[in-house]
């Protein structure tokens, strides 16, 4: 999670600049709309967690002795 926090904010200072060179392109949108950015911010975040949890959860239900005779 480490990882996703620190690639979440190099993504949003980095989407921040680059939304001024798109910004003739969008339509009745600002550039740095905040529910927007909030939003995917979060939905990541999520989803991050979700693919650290599911793995980190399976794993607790293997017994460690047995884990450790299949190596």
């Amino acid at each position: 999670m480490i990882l996703t926090v620190i690639g979440e904010g190099a993504g949003l200072v980095a989407a921040f600049f680059v939304t001024r060179f798109i910004e003739g392109l969008l339509y009745n949108v600002s550039p740095t709309d905040p529910p927007t950015f909030i939003g995917i911010a979060l939905l990541l975040i999520l989803t991050s967690l979700i693919a650290c949890y599911v793995p980190a959860r399976r794993a607790t239900r293997v017994d460690p002795v047995t884990a450790l005779r299949a190596d």
